[in-house]
């Protein structure tokens, strides 16, 4: 019981840190400070924090680190940390936090999909449990979809709640800021590199397992990577200066969201899989519409709710399908170790 219950837990734990970097991030990127510096002093921060516990933890009893392994690695770093996050935060800044995790629910269906050459998903339409997942991915994308694309109807005003960095957002929100085009679609990027990193971290598991050391690998081959395309991109030196806020932020979102977060996903991705670590992110969006409702005064529309309802239902379809697809592989492991014992007993 308790093996299933710590991943559950630990993967909800991670979601409402992820909810908590959209929301952040979206202050501090409204008060001034560029995306691409946010991600290089993540990137950072991430490395540093990780770095006690690979050397105390693993040091004397991680597995030799090959030039195979050193590949895998890169390329977990290059999409998951490096495009996937520049992705996702200049997205955020062109749009909201409510799109940005309606449009993260496609994790799911891009993972699912993106698992099945590797050989890590199989369809199995034929079962109910391969028709579950399929069914629950599909309402996954079709809530997030909604969510995006229709507003409909306000069904609860702002928050009476008033916080000082809020007024930023609303003032983004006014001044037309936000680019329907351009946010949406690097969201969608971020989505596909992120569940390629998913993939990615499957095989890392497999190879090396050291999740510290992994973790705090990536972060610091994604700290060079950050660095050198954000002082290209970025080249006033007056964006890269820090004060409380943003100090706060990178702080956060390097210790929190880099370190803690993709070292408890990678956890969880090497004993439950790449899927089931995928179909935990519709959650990020409830929290984050919450919060952007209470924290950054957001109206809450019809297609928010009914969206964000959908997401649930197809959240629990899929975890249901992939939960009864485990039990009849452990049945039929069962049954022919079963057999072998009964084959032997005759001999």
């Amino acid at each position: 019981m308790g093996n299933e219950v710590l991943p559950f837990l630990i993967m909800v734990m991670v979601q409402v840190g992820y909810a908590g970097m959209n929301i952040v991030g979206t202050l501090v990127m409204d008060a001034g400070m560029d995306p691409f510096v946010h991600i290089a002093y993540r990137q950072i921060i991430g490395t540093i924090s990780l770095a006690p516990f690979a050397y105390f933890f693993e040091w004397k009893t991680k597995p030799q680190l090959t030039s195979s392994i050193l590949f895998w690695i890169f390329l977990c770093s290059f999409s998951g940390l490096t495009v996937s996050q520049i992705a996702y935060f200049v997205g955020l800044k062109n749009s909201t936090p409510t799109i940005a995790c309606a449009l993260s629910n496609l994790i799911p269906a891009a993972t699912f999909l993106l698992a099945i050459p590797f050989g890590l998903e199989k369809v199995g339409f034929r079962s109910k449990a391969g028709q579950a997942k399929a069914c629950g991915t599909i309402i996954c994308v079709g809530g997030a979809m909604l969510l995006s694309l229709y507003h409909g109807p306000i069904v609860i005003g702002q928050s009476g709640i008033h916080w000082k960095f809020a007024e930023n957002t609303e003032e983004k929100n006014s001044t037309g800021h936000v680019n329907l085009i351009l946010g949406p679609l690097l969201l969608i990027v971020s989505t596909i590199f992120y569940s390629l990193w998913i993939i990615f971290q499957a095989r890392v598991s497999e190879k090396y397992a050291a999740p510290y050391t992994s973790t705090m690998l990536m972060c610091l081959m994604a700290s060079f990577q950050c660095v050198i395309i954000g002082v290209f991109v970025v080249r006033d030196k007056a964006a890269w200066s820090l004060d409380r806020m943003r100090t706060i932020a990178v702080l956060y979102n390097g210790i929190v969201c880099t370190a803690l977060g993709y070292c408890l996903t990678s956890w969880c991705i090497q004993r439950k899989g790449p899927l089931y670590v995928s179909v935990f992110y519709p959650l990020m969006l409830i929290i984050t519409a919450v919060l952007s409702w209470t924290l950054l005064r957001e109206k809450l529309y019809l297609g928010t709710i009914v969206g964000s309802f959908l997401t649930v239902v197809g959240f629990y379809g899929a975890l249901w399908g992939k939960d009864k697809e485990k039990s009849k592989l452990e049945t039929e492991s069962l049954e022919i170790k079963t057999d072998k014992l009964k084959q032997q007993s005759k001999v």
